[in-house]
């Protein structure tokens, strides 16, 4: 059986010690790191550089370990799928962009979290980062609303991207997350579940880019009945 087969119950299995509170606590504490790296992000770093700072940022923060290794893209590799290698020797520019992409663990818990910022003044970047939070919202609002299957949201996020004029990444799919590891449970990509995906399991992953410039954005979060914190 691969991990994006069997039914939906199956797919979102837990350990046997998952906690939704540990949950939503990664979750917080993936996002307070995800800021403390975004405070230290200044003109001039590479990405090199950046994930170096980003693990002092985990020491700090009390990260038990990572599941998956922090990405951090500038500028034209913005647009990067995460298996895809960044193009080498770039730095962050006066008016750029730049995404940052955590898996973290704590309290034996997974947190996956990311966005995209701007430095400077870059207009046309700073609508793109602003439309693939936006995009994220529409989406887990018709999840929350409307009782969207993961195909069925991925779907939908394809077509509100090319209605608000921007380039969807396909190969971006989401997944689950759990208790470590949570590769045990076969969760598969979200945007493989027929099912509709239960609370507090599913990260919804958006990447998008302008359609004809190389630069793009990134956004994920935990899809939770309640919303963003």
């Amino acid at each position: 059986m691969s991990r994006a087969s069997g039914t939906t119950a199956s797919r979102e299995a837990v350990g046997a010690r998952f906690d939704p509170t540990l949950m939503r606590r990664a979750r917080e504490r993936s996002w307070a790191a995800l800021h403390a790296i975004r405070a230290r992000m200044q003109p001039g770093i590479s990405e090199a550089e950046a994930v170096a700072m980003a693990g002092e940022v985990f020491a700090e923060l009390g990260s038990e370990r990572l599941w998956h290794k922090p990405l951090i893209r500038i500028g034209r590799n913005t647009t990067k799928a995460f298996r895809e290698p960044s193009e080498p020797g770039l730095r962050l520019g006066e008016n750029d962009s730049y995404f940052i992409d955590l898996g973290l663990v704590f309290d034996g818990h997974e947190g996956d979290v990311g966005d995209t910022f701007v430095t400077g003044h870059a207009p046309q970047r700073q609508a793109c980062a602003d439309a693939a939070r936006s995009l994220f919202e529409q989406v887990a609002a018709a999840w929350r609303h409307d009782g969207l299957s993961g195909q069925t949201l991925y779907a939908f996020a394809g077509q509100r991207a090319a209605a608000m004029g921007w380039r969807f990444n396909q190969a971006i799919k989401g997944h689950r997350v759990s208790d470590f590891p949570h590769a045990i449970h076969r969760g598969g990509d979200l945007g493989d579940l027929e099912g509709v995906p239960a609370s507090g399991l599913w990260i919804l992953e958006i990447q998008i880019a302008h359609p004809s410039e190389p630069f793009g954005a990134f956004y994920e979060d935990l899809l939770e009945d309640s919303g963003r914190t």
